[in-house]
């Protein structure tokens, strides 16, 4: 009901039957509320489309005419690449006007906070990819990186408020660090994002964005309505390896923690031994790299579980090295955040991109841990609906649960047990339905809170 609700209300079911080609026939089913259809049962566990019509027998009371596994099945065939660029277009337009709201709401657009400072002003959006297994010869699937077998599909998430607003399905040989993928990905996503004029935004993305072409395609997103920082991975070689040698231990200074507190761990002896990191740029030669790169190197004791992947250097020194680059110059930073052109704020700074392997593994749980098809087409279509399943997922947690944080952010298996799969009963009487909750169930409230939320949402047309 909520996720139906929250679909109605964005004017998403509408947008879906405008994008969608229309059917034909007497018995013909509106695809735009099949797509919805079948992105709540997503949401609610379905893995393919047969558990997808299985589902709504649970809803039958709710909605009387279930769509049929052969309709969900003609609806994701219908999606071919111009469907899916309109689907792309609407998703935009729906996204803008949740954020109306978001920013109309006394809390405001979330921000988030890094090593203690809040970033203010600042649209983060992370870039990852993931690997779905498979066992079958499904078209693509191929033999990952990590040796596995499957796809290897590459998306970007907004940190602010946990939206995945672009997934590419890829073979499962592709590159991790393919710059025309990583290209692509990123303009989808600034095709999604409602920025206000003169916004600001930082991207995020791990070891696969190190390449000159890469690199300098960030730089140039930066335009004169637009200002873009970014932050990334940096593999280490023996230029690297070499400047970190040259470092004074002068320069070395405590890491910090995401409450902004000194970073420590407990060594091998029972002492406390600090995270620490150090400016590399003036001692590594960064010609040909972007004007105003900075390298920022950290440090710290190797635990057991990396002993075999160290390098003779990090074996002489004792110490297991990670560089981080970045176009945050060193004063003014970014922009109203005090202090976050210093190394420490930027080292917590890219140690917080590791949150988006937390949306990687929610949206693998919706949807996206299984490619149901052989047909390439078909499961780019339905990569198309997991997306919207987590759109509907998270526009539920932020419009209609931004008073109990704990579910906001709860596993969506949890949210399912506590909120979406709901014991009740529906009787009818005098031309109306009532919806009869257990008084004992502990989430009634929670339930009745959002659903009086949900239904104070001003109807879009």
């Amino acid at each position: 009901m909520l996720l139906r609700k929250v679909a109605d209300r964005t004017g998403l079911t509408t947008a879906l039957a405008a994008a969608l080609p229309k059917g034909t026939g007497p018995a013909w089913r509106d695809r735009g509320t099949a797509l919805v259809v079948l992105a709540c049962a997503i949401v609610l566990g379905a893995r393919n489309v047969l558990e997808a019509e299985q589902l709504q027998h649970h809803w039958l009371a709710l909605f009387p005419r279930p769509v049929s596994d052969s309709t969900l099945r003609r609806t994701l065939a219908a999606i071919d690449a111009p469907v899916a660029a309109r689907i792309e277009r609407m998703r935009a337009v729906v996204r803008r006007t949740v954020w109306t709201w978001l920013v109309l709401r006394p809390a405001g657009l979330p921000w988030i906070a890094v090593a203690g400072k809040t970033l203010t002003g600042w649209y983060v959006l992370d870039l990852d990819a993931t690997i779905v297994a498979c066992t079958s010869a499904k078209e693509g699937a191929a033999g990952t990186f990590k040796g596995s077998y499957g796809h290897h599909p590459l998306g970007a998430w907004v940190a602010n408020t946990r939206e995945c607003v672009a997934m590419l399905l890829r073979p499962g040989n592709a590159a991790a660090n393919d710059v025309g993928d990583h290209k692509r990905v990123l303009a989808a996503a600034l095709r999604q994002l409602p920025l206000p004029p003169w916004s600001k935004l930082l991207i995020r993305i791990d070891g696969a964005a190190f390449s000159h072409e890469h690199l300098a395609h960030l730089q140039a997103l930066t335009t004169s309505r637009r200002r873009v920082r970014w932050v990334t991975g940096w593999a280490i070689h023996e230029a690297d390896e070499q400047a970190i040698a040259r470092l004074p231990k002068e320069v070395w200074s405590d890491a910090l923690r995401q409450d902004g507190e000194v970073h420590t761990l407990i060594g091998p002896d029972g002492k406390a031994v600090s995270y620490q990191v150090a400016e590399l740029t003036g001692v590594r030669g960064l010609a040909g790299w972007p004007t105003g790169m900075r390298l920022i190197v950290r440090r710290v004791s190797p635990s057991r579980r990396d002993a075999k992947t160290l390098t003779a250097f990090e074996q002489r020194t004792g110490w297991r090295c990670q560089i981080v680059a970045t176009n945050i110059p060193v004063h003014p930073g970014l922009s109203g955040v005090a202090g976050s052109g210093q190394v420490a704020f930027i080292d917590a700074l890219y140690c917080d991109h590791a949150e988006v392997e937390d949306r990687v593994k929610a949206i693998k749980r919706v949807g996206l841990g299984l490619l149901p098809s052989k047909s390439w087409q078909l499961n780019a279509a339905w990569v198309l609906a997991a997306i919207l399943a987590a759109d509907l997922d998270t526009w539920t947690r932020l419009l209609l649960l931004g008073d109990e944080p704990d579910l906001a952010a709860a596993e969506p298996a949890t949210l399912r047990m506590r909120l979406y799969h709901l014991p009740a009963w529906l009787t009818a009487h005098a031309r109306r339905r009532v919806l009869h909750l257990d008084r004992a169930w502990p989430w009634e409230r929670d339930f009745t809170g959002a659903w009086q939320r949900a239904l104070r949402l001003p109807a879009v047309t």
